[in-house]
């Protein structure tokens, strides 16, 4: 059953498609009045990349050449997401996204239900003091990705991650699972991806909680296992006057 939704969910790979087994890079700017201004590169691994050609060529739902990732697909979904203002991404290969994202206010940002949380922002506009965190954990994950797409989360549910299931698993406990159903190599891809953050905050940063920062400038490299297992709460935050 979880082989058979791979296909349906491949057509809607939309917004951040780093949660699935990729190379990443964030970076951008964040304003004193809560828009961000970022641009997105993501693409699948070699491993993950022939898992999901196969399955979409068995099922029919891509045509030999096509997108895996269709940068216009996740730009229209993204664009609808609560507190997103404009995306533009393209593909530079069938297996690869790139281009900007423009985020009207992070305290809008996903706002809804369990999902309110996932990202704070506040900015002192008497003593430019500001504060900017993001959080997941198993409660609001699924709630954040079904706002963003109901098939993504389809899609991560296929491959078995908390993130998307709500399931308590540890980290090597995940992996095991996904090396007994898609093989060791897809394991191996999940474990060793990194998703890099670089973000330019509008004072100088104070501190950087699970990252990095020099200037204004804050820097993270997050663990992609780490994300999709949620094992512990996930919190990032930094603090900049």
């Amino acid at each position: 059953m979880m082989i058979k939704r791979i296909p349906t969910a491949v057509l809607f790979l939309v917004f951040f498609p780093f949660f699935v087994s990729c190379a990443a890079r964030v970076s951008g700017s964040l304003l004193a009045d809560g828009q961000a201004d970022m641009n997105i590169s993501a693409s699948l691994e070699p491993r993950m990349t022939m898992l999901i050609t196969g399955l979409a060529a068995a099922s029919g739902t891509v045509q030999p050449g096509a997108a895996l990732l269709s940068g216009p697909s996740i730009s229209a979904s993204m664009s609808a997401a609560p507190g997103v203002a404009s995306v533009s991404l393209v593909n530079t290969t069938p297996s690869a996204i790139e281009g900007p994202v423009k985020i009207s206010q992070l305290g809008d940002f996903l706002a809804h239900g369990n999902a309110n949380d996932f990202f704070s922002f506040e900015q002192s506009s008497a003593e430019k003091n500001g504060r900017c965190a993001i959080d997941f954990n198993l409660a609001s994950g699924p709630e954040i990705l079904s706002l963003i797409s109901p098939e993504i989360n389809d899609y991560l549910d296929a491959l078995m991650a908390p993130i998307a299931t709500g399931e308590e698993l540890t980290k090597t406990e995940y992996l095991t699972v996904v090396g007994s159903v898609y093989g060791r190599g897809i394991a191996d891809e999940i474990s060793q991806a990194i998703i890099h953050v670089s973000i330019d905050f509008p004072g100088l940063v104070q501190s950087a909680r699970g990252g990095t920062f020099s200037g204004r400038k804050a820097e993270f490299n997050i663990p992609l296992l780490d994300l999709l297992v949620l094992e512990a709460p996930f919190r990032y935050e930094v603090t900049w006057r």
